[in-house]
Parts: structure tokens; C-alpha cells; sequence
């Protein structure tokens, strides 16, 4: 009796503990539907944290060309979901957040009732194929869960997911005519050919294996599945949608259309037939794999090995809670809705790109094993390398380390010798511009998060930022500038390689690698070669040395710039602000020029035929929407007037961002512009990242506390709180007065508490110097 006294004794401290520790439910305030709307390109289905499963609903099969020409209406489609539209195709396994390009939405699942059809149809007559229409009064979205009527098929359709495997839950009226549909032709930004090839096998009547091939945005991309039933079906088939080939060899002896157990071809689409009972539940676990069937099977038996939905959907939602808690926010109801989904869109990607055993499909096309760490793909470089990195420096070191280790498995891979550009699935697409791997590698490096060979990355970024035949970046070399008669969007290229080149120069000073340090520390100068200073502006240079005539700020064509215009990119020198600022006249003709971007008007003209950029995204010249101009509010901590960047960001963030569909300025970009949101917010940010120093702003939050991975906490209290309260009076860090406009990231990761005092006017001495 003692000893259980004892035992009982014992346990309440530590019942006590497991509750004060209990990860509190952040998941309700994550509304997966912002951004569904209009630019955001966000998708609202199933999925865990960085999981390799996207189990999401596609709205249309718009195509990426008509009559050979491509087709501007496919720019909405880039997460296969568009909000406004009144039909649901099908549910696909495979997506991209928030990007501006796209490509995936493999294996689209169908379920239908009456009779088969295989054709999709037409969003304004849904009835003409297997698609349904929908009403948003009957969809839920939530982290790892998705649920919608199919109104033409009087269906409910569930979603949910674990790392590798979705799961589908089906729930059906009575019906001798149910179907599952499979369709294999069916993909995000598509067009006739992209899917070069697709096997299936029936391995019994409730399993079936097989995979995918594409060229796409990634030219040489193969995904294989396991598609596993809870009911068997009483007979299936499939339909080829392809030319008559001019030799089969000796499959013409079967009639393969029809329960015949194995099929292949570039455009398939495959039913399962059932008949089922009103109210009867019919589920399909679908697991994906980079190497094989194989793969697709044991990730199946050991992430999902039961029936249980309810049970995956649990995991899956506390999965999110956990990564959601590593920062607890006191706000306003709107401002923990826009905190919550920004940190979920944040960590959605990059993805896991490996089975359950470690196994990967590399950029060589053959198969490696991950040694030590989790292989990611999907690295949207141009985007995430400003703040979503360096959020993870914080609140996911252990990842982020991972994810340079990926980066450098692609470097070992690469015939070209060069570090990942914007990747996805064993596949280099070289979009955008920039080696903006080297910028997340330093980061790391600098702050002191990197298990891995430093000195073995940096030669991966010295030789990548030495490949001469890259985007002219052979004419960088030997002119100290992209002129832009021989190579386009000349100007922004030598912007953002002369500061990758800068992170270069930080990591190896940091290794002692003087030659190193000495060559690329000269690199990092080549923006002024592009600066002219009778304009004001950086603008276009031509290979004899002359500037290119035809020359608009304003404009974001035809001017040196990619996807932004010389007004905002003119102020593209994170690494080295103090220099540009004198270079452009001074701290107070700077200040005014920053006041001038926030409030002129930029005509419809200059963007009209920009994708990426509209007017939603816009705040007077300052283009938010986009992300070369992320940095640009903190400038004025540079200047003599530091209260501006406090009273810009915090009007970025009430214009940018809101709890609606329609809610982001622009394309989320894997996550880009919610880490802007999260760092602005929490009152901080990475100018620079592969610099220690985070610029200071007005926090938009009552308190916060981060806890970091190291055990630590790190805390903000800010007194005075309101929208009108927006500049800050005074700091204390650790209880000492802090009289400076950055933190460190030692500070922050030391753990201890910073306190805003907040305010409706400016404390003009507050900052006496600034960094």
C-alpha cells in the first residue's frame, strides 16, 4: 500500500508537468482557405507538415496552351483550386503553395454515381462528364482534413493524410452505378504530351500499383503509387486516350479495356466499379513513392496500416499543433487567424522526397539512400531564401539543416556542378534567376546552425557562382555586369548575384578562407556597376559600357528587371545598405525617396501584362505582392528616421494580409510571404540573410514566445497595443534597455525577453544610431 501511495505520489508532479507542457490547440485558428482566391495560389486540401502528400481538390482542367499559344487563364489554376469556380474535377495527391508556375496534380481521384463517364466535362456543364458541382456552405477546411458534397453524385467527400499516404473517405446513397475514377491524363498546367507514360497493374480487387510519368516543369519527373480499397470492387476498366499506335506487338490479342489486370499508355483514365448502401463509407489509402511500387507499399503499411480515418486525421492535426506551437501568440481574433495560417502555409514545403527506408530518386535519375537525414525537394530558392529560410534558422534548425544537406545531394548529383535554382522531384527547372541555395547555406552557416562540412559547402557555392555559361553569368565574371544586349533581365541578375556573392564572402571569412573571402568580397560590389547616378536609378547597361536608351523606372518590361521595375529594385543591396544609401544621396534624400515609392501611384499600364504583379499586391509604387521588394520597409532603419519602418510595416501588414479568401497581396510563394508576416508581426526581420542581424520593427502581437528547439524560450511582451499604437517608444532586452535598431541571432536563440513600448507618435530619439 505504501509503494502505490508512493507511486500516486510520484505521478501528480509529473501529471502536472505533462499539462503545463500540453501543446495547446492552435490548429482552429488556421483558415487553409486564405489565399484560395484571386493571387494567393494556395490549395486548401489534406497534408502534415512538410508532407509529401498534398491530397487537394481540383476546380478546372484549364490548359497550359490553346492552339499552340499559351493560355493566361491557367495562371489561376497554379494550385489546381480556384475559390470563385462552381465545380469540383476530382481529387488530386500532389500540389504546389502558393508558387507563381506550376506543374504536379498527379493521380486525380473521381467518385461518381449513374452512368460511367470518363470524360471530366465542363465547368459550366458539369453534368457532361465525371466532375460535380459544389457549394462552399458544404466544405470544411482544416490542417490535415478537407471535406466537400459532391452535389451532382450525392456524395460526402473526406480527405486527410499522413506523411506519404492520403486518405479518402467516400460516403455514398444507395447505388448500383458507384465508380471510382482514376484519372492518369489528368495534371496542373497541362497540355497535350505532358504525360509521357503510365502503368498500371490490378494486383487483386483492392490494390492496385502503378505509376506516372510526365515532362513538365520538370522534364523527367516519374511518381509511383499503391492504391489500396476498403471494399473490393466487382469489376473495373480503363480507356486510352491516346493516337492508335502504329505497333502494339502482341497485346492486340487481349481486350485490355476491360478487367484485364494490367494496362499502360500516355493517356489512361481507369474506373473501379461498386455497389453500395445508403450512408456506406468507401476509403482508399493512396501512398506515393520516388523509386517504386515497392516504395509505395511499405510507406503505406507503415504510415497507415489501418481503416481508422478519424485516427489519421487525429495524428495528422496534432502533427500541426506541434509545429504551430513553436510560437504562442497573444492577438486580436483576425490577427490569430492570419498568425496561424501564416505559419501553416509556411510549413508546407519544401516536401519530403524519400520512402519510410530513406530511399530517393536523385537528380541522376538513380536511386540514393538518404545517410542521416531527410531528403526535401521542391526549393523555390528566388522566393524562400529571404525569410522563410531564416525562419527556419529559428523555428526549424533540425529541418533546415536537413534541407541544405538535400541541397547539396542535388550539388553531387548535378552534371552541372551547381547547387539547386528552383527544383522539385529529382528535377532542376531553372526558373528565376540568382544561386540563391548559396544565401540559405550561408544563413545557415553564419548563425551557427549547420552539422554539416562547411567548408565542402562553400566550394559547392564557389563553384556554383563560378559556372560560367549560367544566365551571364559569364559576363558578371569579366565585366562586373549582365549587360543587357547579351543576356535579359540583366540588371536584377547582377543585383542578386552580387549579394549571393556577399553571403559567399561572409562564410568564408568565417572559414578563413582569405582567397575566398578576397575574390567574392569584390563580387559583392558589382551593384554599383548598374547604378546610375544621373537617373538615380539602376538601370540597364549594354556590353559597351553605354546605358540602354529606352529607359522607364516605372516599367516592367523591356527594362532590365524580372517581375518588378526599377523603382523597387533600385533598393535590391541587403547586403550592404549604409553604401547604397550614400550612393543615392544620403540618409535624408533616401528617406524621402522611400517616402515617394509608398506613396505614388503606379498606373494599370506598367503591370497589366504581369502576371506576377496586380493591384491587390500594391501599395502606392511598393510592390509587396512580389518579393524583391520585401526588405524595402525596413530600409528607414538605415536612415535617420527609423519610426517610418515601424508605421510601413505595420500598415503592410493590416493592407496584405486578412482572414479571407482573397486575403494575400499575391502569390504565397511556398511560403514566402507568410514568413514576411510572421517575422513582421513578432516585430523583426532578415534584411540580410547570412547576416547575424534582424532589423527591428513594431511588433503586431500582444506577446509571443517562441520556443525553440534548443530547449529555450524567447519572449515578447509589447505594452500598449492598438492600431493606432504603432511606433515604438522604448525596448528592453533581458530587462536592459536595448538602443539599437537589430537583434541578434544569438540574442534570440540564447533565449530571454524583449518588451516594445508602444505608442501613437514616434520617439524621434530613440534610435540615435542606427547599424
Amino acid at each position: 500500500m505504501r509503494s502505490i501511495a508512493l507511486s500516486v505520489l510520484l505521478l501528480i508532479p509529473c501529471l502536472a508537468f505533462a499539462q503545463k507542457k500540453a501543446v495547446p490547440d492552435l490548429v482552429k485558428y488556421v483558415n487553409p482557405m486564405i489565399g484560395t482566391a484571386k493571387m494567393g495560389h494556395t490549395y486548401p486540401g489534406a497534408t502534415v507538415p512538410f508532407g509529401m502528400v498534398q491530397l487537394s481538390p481540383d476546380t478546372d482542367t484549364i490548359p497550359y496552351e490553346v492552339n499552340g499559344k499559351y493560355n493566361k487563364d491557367v495562371y489561376k489554376y497554379c494550385a489546381g483550386y480556384q475559390y470563385d469556380d462552381k465545380t469540383i474535377v476530382g481529387f488530386s495527391h500532389t500540389h504546389f503553395s502558393g508558387t507563381g508556375h506550376s506543374d504536379l496534380g498527379d493521380f486525380l481521384i473521381a467518385p461518381t454515381t449513374g452512368k460511367l463517364q470518363l470524360n471530366p466535362g465542363t465547368a459550366d456543364k458539369p453534368e457532361s462528364g465525371y466532375r460535380s458541382a459544389f457549394s462552399h456552405q458544404n466544405e470544411v477546411a482544416e490542417p490535415a482534413y478537407y471535406k466537400v458534397k459532391l452535389d451532382d453524385h450525392n456524395i460526402l467527400a473526406e480527405l486527410t493524410a499522413s506523411n506519404r499516404v492520403g486518405m479518402h473517405q467516400y460516403t455514398f446513397p444507395k447505388s448500383d452505378e458507384a465508380h471510382i475514377i482514376l484519372d492518369l491524363m489528368s495534371g496542373i498546367y497541362n497540355y497535350d504530351g505532358k504525360t509521357t507514360w503510365t502503368f498500371v497493374r490490378v494486383e487483386n480487387d483492392t490494390l492496385i500499383t502503378g505509376y506516372r510519368q510526365t515532362n513538365g516543369w520538370a522534364r523527367t519527373r516519374t511518381v509511383y503509387f499503391a492504391m489500396s480499397f476498403s471494399k473490393p470492387f466487382h469489376q473495373y476498366g480503363n480507356q486510352d486516350y491516346s493516337e492508335a499506335q502504329a505497333y502494339k506487338g502482341f497485346w492486340r490479342k487481349f481486350d485490355q479495356t476491360k478487367n484485364f489486370p494490367e494496362f499502360a499508355g500516355k493517356k489512361l483514365r481507369t474506373y473501379f466499379d461498386f455497389k453500395t448502401e445508403e450512408g456506406e463509407k468507401i476509403k482508399i489509402k493512396f501512398a506515393l513513392s520516388p523509386v517504386s511500387t515497392e516504395g509505395a507499399l511499405a510507406n503505406m503499411k507503415a504510415e497507415i496500416p489501418h481503416w481508422d480515418f478519424e485516427q489519421v486525421k487525429r495524428e495528422g492535426q496534432a502533427a500541426w499543433n506541434k509545429e504551430l506551437g513553436k510560437v504562442v501568440v497573444d492577438a486580436g481574433k483576425d490577427d490569430l487567424v492570419n498568425f496561424y495560417t501564416a505559419m501553416y502555409h509556411s510549413f508546407l514545403g519544401p516536401t519530403t522526397y524519400m520512402d519510410v527506408d530513406g530511399r530517393y530518386r536523385g537528380l541522376d535519375m538513380n536511386v540514393h539512400q538518404a545517410d542521416g537525414f531527410t531528403n526535401y525537394t521542391s526549393f523555390s530558392l528566388w522566393d524562400t531564401y529571404r525569410a522563410l529560410h531564416p525562419l527556419f534558422n529559428i523555428l526549424q534548425p533540425a529541418r533546415n539543416n536537413d534541407m541544405i544537406k538535400s541541397m547539396l545531394a542535388h550539388y553531387d548529383q548535378s552534371v552541372h556542378k551547381m547547387l539547386p535554382v528552383w527544383s522539385h522531384y529529382a528535377n532542376e527547372n531553372w526558373c528565376m534567376i540568382g544561386y540563391h541555395s548559396v544565401p540559405v547555406i550561408a544563413d545557415a552557416v553564419m548563425k551557427g546552425n549547420g552539422n554539416f562540412d562547411a567548408n565542402r559547402a562553400l566550394d559547392a557555392c564557389v563553384q556554383t557562382a563560378r559556372t560560367r555559361y549560367y544566365d551571364g553569368l559569364g559576363y558578371y565574371m569579366d565585366m562586373g555586369y549582365v549587360p543587357e544586349d547579351k543576356n535579359g533581365s540583366s540588371v536584377s541578375k547582377t543585383l542578386e548575384y552580387a549579394y549571393d556573392d556577399w553571403c559567399i564572402a561572409q562564410m568564408a571569412k568565417k572559414l578563413n578562407r582569405q582567397d575566398i573571402y578576397e575574390e567574392f568580397s569584390k563580387r559583392a560590389q558589382n551593384y554599383k556597376n548598374v547604378y546610375d547616378a544621373k537617373s538615380g536609378f539602376m538601370r540597364p547597361k549594354l556590353s559597351d559600357g553605354t546605358w540602354k536608351k529606352e529607359f522607364d523606372p516605372l516599367d516592367t518590361h523591356g527594362q532590365g528587371f524580372i517581375e518588378g521595375n526599377s523603382w523597387n529594385y533600385s533598393l535590391y543591396v541587403p547586403h550592404d545598405p549604409a553604401q547604397m544609401i550614400a550612393m543615392m544621396g544620403g540618409k535624408t534624400r533616401f528617406a524621402q525617396h522611400l517616402d515617394s515609392l509608398f506613396t505614388m501611384e503606379l498606373p494599370d499600364k506598367y503591370f497589366e501584362n504581369t502576371e506576377d504583379i496586380s493591384r491587390e499586391g500594391i501599395i502606392g509604387n511598393y510592390v509587396h505582392g512580389n518579393e524583391p521588394s520585401h526588405h524595402v520597409p525596413f530600409l528607414y532603419n538605415w536612415t535617420d528616421q527609423p519610426w517610418k519602418t515601424q508605421e510601413r510595416t505595420r500598415m503592410v501588414l493590416k493592407a496584405m494580409y486578412k482572414p479571407t479568401v482573397d486575403g494575400l497581396g499575391g502569390n504565397d510563394d511556398f511560403g514566402q510571404m507568410s514568413a514576411w508576416y510572421i517575422f513582421s508581426a513578432l516585430g523583426f526581420y532578415p534584411v540580410a540573410p547570412g547576416s547575424d542581424q534582424y532589423a527591428i520593427t513594431s511588433p503586431a502581437v500582444k506577446s509571443a514566445t517562441i520556443n525553440l528547439e534548443n530547449g529555450r524560450t524567447f519572449s515578447i511582451d509589447v505594452k500598449g497595443q492598438s492600431d493606432k499604437n504603432v511606433y515604438v517608444q522604448k525596448m528592453e532586452l533581458n530587462g536592459k534597455q536595448l538602443q539599437r535598431t537589430y537583434l541578434t541571432h544569438d540574442e534570440i536563440m540564447k533565449g530571454g525577453k524583449i518588451t516594445f513600448y508602444l505608442g501613437s507618435r514616434p520617439n524621434k530619439k530613440l534610435f540615435a544610431m542606427a547599424p
